[in-house]
C-alpha cells in the first residue's frame, strides 16, 4: 500500500528548498513546474529538477513533479527533462477530462520508451467545475492514475467565489472527488490549507477531509507535515480495535458463520474488510517509519 498522507509542494526553481527534501518527514514532495514558476524561470526549474531528482529522493519522501497542464502546450518540454530514473510519479494539473489524462500519458510514454523506463504513476488534480463533473472518468482514465487530488484555490476562482474559513463552498466538490476516487479504487488527496498560522484550523480541515474519504493532503509548508501525518494515521486505539475485528470474524468463519458481534457491535464482511484496510495502512506507515530511522 502506498502511503500518501502528506504531499508537500516545492518550487522547482528553488535549489535551496530542493536540497532540504531528504530531511523532510513528508510522505511525498512535489517539485513544481506549474503555478509557482513564472514563464521566465521554467527552463531553470526543469534543469534543477532534472539534476536533483536522485539526491532529492535519497530520503524517505517520494519525489513527484507537477508538470504544466496539457492545455498550455509545454507539457512535452517538461517531460523531456523530468521523465527519468528517480521520479516517483507525475502530477497532472487542472485535469478536466479523460482526454487530458490520455494526451499527457502519450507524451510521457514517448520519453519512457526512448529511455527504457517503466510506466510512470500519475496523480491527476481536479481544479475546475468541469473537472469535478468529470471526476470519475478522470480517476478511471488510465491504470497509471494512482491518486486524484482536489485544488480548492483554482476551483473557487473558476466558480467565481472565494475560499471561506468554514469551507461551505468546498463540501460538494470534495465529496465528489473522494467518492470518484474510491469508485476507481485510487487514493483521494485533499486540497491545501493556506493559513500557515492556524495549526488548529489545519487539523480540523484535515479531520474533515479524512471523514469525507481522503487519504492525504497537499501542503504548502514543512510546518504542516507532522499535524497532517498524525490526522491521516490510524490511532493506536483504532488499530487495536481493527485487529480485534479481524480476529473475531476469522474465529466466526472457522465456526461456519459469516458474521459475529464484538463489544455489542455487529461484525460482518464489509466491517472486516474495512478493518483489514486500516491494518494494512498502519503496517505500511510503520514500515515507512522504520526506513526513516
Amino acid at each position: 500500500m502506498k502511503v500518501l498522507r502528506s504531499i508537500l509542494f516545492t518550487p522547482g526553481s528553488n535549489m535551496r528548498m530542493i536540497q532540504k527534501i531528504p530531511a523532510l518527514t513528508a510522505d511525498a514532495v512535489v517539485l513544481d513546474l506549474e503555478d509557482s514558476i513564472p514563464i521566465a524561470d521554467k527552463d531553470t526549474a526543469r534543469v534543477f529538477i532534472r539534476d536533483s531528482l536522485e539526491s532529492a529522493g535519497s530520503g524517505s519522501a517520494e519525489v513527484y513533479v507537477r508538470v504544466n497542464g496539457i492545455i498550455t502546450g509545454i507539457t512535452a518540454d517538461d517531460c523531456d527533462f523530468i521523465v527519468q530514473k528517480g521520479l516517483a510519479g507525475i502530477m497532472l494539473p487542472k485535469v478536466e477530462s479523460k482526454a487530458d489524462v490520455l494526451k499527457s500519458e502519450k507524451l510521457i510514454e514517448e520519453k519512457e520508451l526512448e529511455r527504457g523506463l517503466e510506466p510512470t504513476p500519475l496523480i491527476a488534480t481536479i481544479e475546475t467545475a468541469k473537472g469535478v463533473m468529470n471526476a470519475y472518468e478522470i480517476a478511471s482514465a488510465s491504470k497509471r492514475v494512482i491518486a486524484m487530488g482536489f485544488g480548492a484555490v483554482d476551483y473557487t476562482r473558476d466558480l467565481g467565489t472565494s475560499l471561506s474559513k468554514e469551507g461551505t463552498e468546498l463540501f460538494v466538490p470534495r465529496s465528489i472527488v473522494a467518492m470518484a476516487s474510491r469508485a476507481a479504487s485510487i487514493q483521494a488527496l485533499d486540497t491545501v490549507f493556506i493559513d500557515l498560522a492556524d495549526e488548529q484550523g489545519l487539523i480540523r480541515d484535515s479531520q474533515t477531509a479524512r471523514q469525507l474519504g481522503f487519504k492525504g493532503k497537499f501542503l504548502i509548508h514543512p510546518c504542516q507535515i507532522d499535524p497532517v501525518n498524525k490526522v491521516f494515521s490510524p490511532s493506536l486505539k483504532e488499530v487495536e480495535y481493527a485487529r480485534k475485528i479481524a480476529s473475531a470474524l476469522r474465529e466466526a468463519e472457522a465456526r461456519g458463520l459469516g458474521a459475529t458481534s464484538l463489544e455489542g457491535r455487529m461484525i460482518d464482511i464489509p466491517v472486516y474488510q474495512q478493518a483489514k484496510d486500516l491494518i494494512a495502512l498502519a503496517d505500511a506507515i510503520a514500515e515507512k517509519e522504520r526506513k526513516r530511522e
